[in-house]
């Protein structure tokens, strides 16, 4: 199975593509969607969509995984994120594409195994999962990345695989 995960953000949206078959994982490629902030916000918005779009076409996933929006203290910034998001989640529909959305804490639980993991340790246990020599950048596609493998992991599990039947 062809997972795309997705960090959305405004300047940076990362992106991960793995590879998940019986708890194997391979990463196939990441990386990131930016626009230039000086620019109107419209239009970047519009360059999200559009590379978003394009990214779906090319790395062709059977599904998708994305992060759900966390409002952290700034909440200025989350109004920008979930706009980005929006266009985000536009193209993956539109695409025909099956999506599924995960809070922070729990990619942290599925790749680490505890909620209030780090951001390191999330990294480091990503980069043994996929047998990575160093993690990829920017942070954005690493989280991507993340992403991705929570999805792989908790679709893979027993309990997925029983609601299924």
């Amino acid at each position: 199975m062809k997972i795309l995960g997705i960090d959305p953000g405004y300047g940076i949206t990362g992106f991960g593509l793995i590879e998940a078959e019986r708890n194997q994982f391979r990463l196939l490629r990441c990386g990131a969607i930016t626009t230039p902030p000086g620019m109107d916000f419209s239009a970047r918005l519009e360059i999200i969509y559009e590379d978003m779009r394009q990214l779906l076409d090319m790395a062709k996933p059977d599904v998708v995984a994305i992060e759900e929006l966390f409002f952290g203290q700034n909440v200025t910034t989350g109004i920008g994120v979930a706009q980005s998001r929006g266009v985000i989640l536009l193209a993956i529909r539109q695409a025909g594409l099956e999506m599924f959305q995960y809070k922070p804490m729990q990619v942290k639980q599925a790749v680490v195994g505890y909620g209030n993991a780090t951001k390191h340790q999330v990294q480091d246990m990503t980069k043994r999962l996929l047998h990575l020599t160093a993690m990829p950048k920017p942070d954005d596609a690493a989280d991507a990345i993340a992403i991705a493998l929570c999805h792989a992991r908790c679709c893979t599990s027993l309990l997925a695989q029983c609601r299924n039947q």
